[in-house]
C-alpha cells in the first residue's frame, strides 16, 4: 500500500503551449478552453466538462492523454453502478482458489481449537492474508490512484451515474486518494488529471461540482468547425467542407432529437469524402443523412431541411424550393411547392404536423397572416363581436337525450 503523498509535475508552461501541443495531436482547443486546461495543471484540480453530446468533451481527455504521454483510464458511467466497478472489488474467485488449496494448512491452524469459537478466532488471526493485495481487483479510480506513472483518468457522463457514486467520487476529487477499510488509504503517488464529462441529463450535485474546474462546451463557430474538420485531414474537398458546416449548423437549429455534434459532422465528412464527393451534391446529403440523424424524426426534419433550403433536385435537375416553386410544380412527395402567398392556407402534409413542418419562412410567416382563414375566425380579433347564435329549448334537449344516451351505451 502506498500513503505517500502525490506530487505534480508541470506539463504546460504557458496558454499558449496548450493550445499548441493540443492543436499537434488533432485537437483545436479555443482560448477558454486552453485556458482552463492550463489551470487545472497548475492548480491540481480535476476538470467538468459540461454541454451537448459530441462538442469535443471526451475527445479532450484522450488529447490531453496524447499531448503528455500519459495513459488514459477510462470509467464510463451508467445508471445503477455501484462502487465495487468504479473503486475496487476482492477477487472472490481467487480467495476461493487459494483458500482450497490451501486447505490442509487451514486445518493446522485450527487443529488445536477445541470448540467453533476458538476456530474462529484462530482463523481470525491470519484473516489479513486473504485480505491482502494480492486479492484486491483494481477498478479504474484505484487504478488511476495508484498508477506507478502519471495518467489521465477519464470519468465519463457522470451524469448517467446514480448519485450516490458521486459521493464516492468526493473523496478521490478532493484529495485524490481511496480509502479501502481492510488496507487503509491508498494516496496517488503521481497526481492524475481527472476529466470529467457531463451531458446535462441531470444537475449534479453542489459538492461535485465544488471540487472541479468547470466548464460549459456549446457548438463551435462556423469558421472553427471547418478548423477542425480540416484538421481531421478527411480529404474532402474546401468547398463541400464549408457547404457541409453549413448544412450541419442549420440541423442544430431544428430541434432535433440528437443534434448533429461536432464528431456526427467529422463523419459526414469522411463518409462523403470515402464516396467521391467532388463539390456540393444533394444527393449524397441526402443518400448520408443517417450519419449525423439518429432517430426518424430527426431523418425528417433533416430531410425536410435540405429540401425547403433548396439542396433537394428532382430528377429533371431543378431545385425542388427554388425553381420548382418559382415554376408551381408539384415536390417529390406529390405536395403543392408553391411558394405560399398571403391568406393562403397550406394544404396539409398526411403524418405531418403542420405546425412542426419546418417549410421555411415564407410559410411561416404566412400562417401568421391575420385573416387567412376568413372574416370571423375565432382567433381573430376583428372589433367587431360575433354574432350570438341561439339555441331552442327543443334542441338543447334533444341534444342533452343525444348524449345522455351514448353515455348509456
Amino acid at each position: 500500500m502506498s500513503s505517500r503523498n502525490g506530487h505534480r509535475p508541470h506539463s504546460f508552461s504557458s496558454v499558449g503551449e496548450v493550445t499548441s501541443l493540443l492543436s499537434d495531436v488533432g485537437y483545436l482547443a479555443d482560448r477558454p478552453l486552453a485556458t482552463t486546461v492550463y489551470l487545472q495543471d497548475q492548480l491540481g484540480k480535476p476538470l467538468l466538462l459540461e454541454g451537448p453530446a459530441g462538442v469535443g468533451k471526451t475527445e479532450l481527455a484522450k488529447a490531453l492523454a496524447a499531448a503528455t504521454g500519459r495513459r488514459l483510464l477510462r470509467l464510463q458511467c451508467y445508471e445503477g453502478q455501484d462502487e465495487t466497478k468504479a473503486l475496487y472489488e476482492w477477487d472472490y474467485g481467487k480467495q476461493m482458489l487459494y483458500t482450497q488449496i490451501l486447505r490442509e494448512k487451514i486445518g493446522q491452524v485450527v487443529a488445536d481449537a477445541d470448540d467453533l469459537p476458538s476456530a474462529v478466532e484462530a482463523i481470525g488471526q491470519h484473516d489479513n492474508v486473504f485480505f491482502s493485495e494480492r486479492f484486491l481487483a483494481e477498478r479504474p479510480l484505484l487504478r488511476a490512484v495508484r498508477s506507478p506513472e502519471p495518467v489521465v483518468l477519464l470519468i465519463d457522463e457522470v451524469d448517467r451515474a446514480d448519485e450516490a457514486l458521486e459521493a464516492v467520487l468526493l473523496e478521490l476529487l478532493a484529495e485524490y486518494q481511496v480509502s479501502v477499510p481492510e488496507l487503509g488509504t491508498f494516496a496517488a503517488e503521481h497526481m492524475p488529471y481527472v476529466v470529467l464529462t457531463s451531458n446535462n441529463t441531470r444537475d449534479l450535485s453542489a459538492a461535485l461540482k465544488r471540487r472541479c474546474l468547470h466548464l460549459s462546451l456549446d457548438y463551435p463557430s462556423a469558421e472553427r468547425e471547418l478548423d477542425i474538420i480540416r484538421s481531421k485531414s478527411t480529404g474532402l474537398p474546401e468547398t463541400v467542407a464549408t457547404h457541409l458546416v453549413d448544412v450541419v449548423r442549420e440541423l442544430r437549429e431544428q430541434g432535433m432529437r440528437k443534434p448533429p455534434g461536432i464528431s456526427e459532422a467529422i463523419d459526414w465528412a469522411r463518409t462523403l469524402a470515402v464516396l467521391g464527393a467532388s463539390e456540393p451534391d444533394t444527393e449524397l446529403l441526402t443518400d448520408t443523412i443517417s450519419v449525423v440523424a439518429k432517430y426518424e424524426r430527426d431523418v425528417e426534419r433533416a430531410m425536410r431541411v435540405l429540401r425547403d433550403s433548396g439542396e433537394l433536385r428532382d430528377s429533371s435537375g431543378l431545385r425542388d424550393s427554388g425553381e420548382l416553386r418559382e415554376q408551381g410544380e408539384p415536390g417529390p412527395a406529390g405536395e403543392d411547392r408553391r411558394a405560399p402567398v398571403e391568406g393562403e392556407r397550406r394544404a396539409p402534409v398526411p403524418g405531418v404536423d403542420p405546425d412542426d413542418e419546418g417549410a421555411g419562412a415564407a410559410l411561416r410567416a404566412a400562417r401568421d397572416t391575420p385573416g387567412r382563414h376568413g372574416a370571423g375566425y375565432y382567433g381573430e380579433n376583428t372589433g367587431t363581436p360575433a354574432p350570438q347564435r341561439s339555441v331552442s329549448s327543443s334542441q338543447g334537449e334533444r341534444s342533452f337525450a343525444a348524449n345522455h344516451g351514448r353515455g348509456k351505451r
